[in-house]
């Protein structure tokens, strides 16, 4: 039996993993805490194996008076989760970091590629990193994500948008652009094949093939029975647009495809599939 705490109690990813693990409930028992109030604190984390830890600030706008906040929850308040699971015997954390801690929006991402946050987001993630792995030793693994975006029934961020165009619009650019995305099945799969090898290191999960925008709008119009065309008459004027949404939406932005293949099967659901199963009403 595993016995996992997840802090950030009704996040996204959180629970998915909490509903993905108890389709086994003789080897997992997963607990939540909320960690807004402080109570954490107190509480008693002898009694996990693993802690994973996805609380966090993403998905609000940044401003000159909110970035100190992104610096104590995204950086300070992992590295205190983490510290406090150390001393209470955990044997394994997990930390859900960003793609947003290289500071791109455009182009190809390998084992290489610096490390040049340019948010609070990004820059608040990669200092948790740094900090969180310094507490590693021969009893304590530290396991590092960082996933691209992240889609599934229910989340948040760019997915919703991209639904809410493909259900709106008649017509849509034909773009011929890659982005690096991972089912949140996929993720969860990976999640659990990493606590049951006590893994440790730096991680890129994502799914087998990149997405191209236009087609993930066309699948999920066709999800909910509808048409979509697809016209490449917009196309000059898109890239005249280098704009943040733009680039996020039409521009290429992967993960090079070697560095998130594992010795661990984690890509339960195809693209196509991960489409009809997100849009879904059941």
């Amino acid at each position: 039996m595993n016995n996992i705490l997840i802090t950030g109690k009704n996040s996204y990813i959180g629970t998915s993993l909490e509903n993905w693990l108890m389709r086994e409930p003789d080897k997992y028992k997963v607990d939540t805490v909320d960690m807004k109030d402080g109570s954490w604190k107190e509480a008693d984390f002898s009694q996990y194996d693993v802690v994973f830890h996805v609380a966090g600030i993403a998905h609000i706008k940044e401003t000159k008076k909110n970035q100190d906040l992104y610096f104590k929850v995204n950086r300070d308040l992992a590295y205190e989760t983490a510290q406090k699971a150390k001393r209470d015997g955990v044997k394994q954390f997990i930390f859900l970091s960003s793609m947003s801690v290289y500071g791109i929006e455009n182009g190809v991402i390998d084992q290489n590629t610096p490390i040049k946050p340019n948010s609070a987001y990004g820059k608040s993630k990669i200092e948790a990193e740094e900090l969180i792995n310094k507490l590693q030793d021969d009893s304590f693994t530290v396991a590092i994500l960082r996933p691209p975006m992240v889609y599934g029934k229910g989340c948040r961020g760019n997915y919703p948008r991209l639904v809410g165009l493909a259900l709106k619009t008649r017509v849509f650019p034909k773009a011929d652009n890659k982005r690096s995305m991972v089912y949140i099945d996929n993720l969860s799969e990976f999640v659990k094949q990493l606590i049951e090898k006590r893994s440790e290191g730096l991680f890129f999960p994502q799914n087998t093939e990149y997405v191209n925008t236009s087609e993930m709008v066309r699948l999920i119009a066709e999800a909910h029975g509808k048409g979509i065309v697809m016209i490449k008459l917009f196309n000059p004027i898109l890239r005249l647009m280098n704009v943040s949404t733009v680039n996020k939406m039409f521009g290429d932005l992967v993960y090079e495809m070697s560095i998130s293949d594992y010795e661990i099967d984690y890509r339960v659901c195809g693209f196509k599939e991960s489409i009809s199963q997100t849009e879904s009403r059941s």
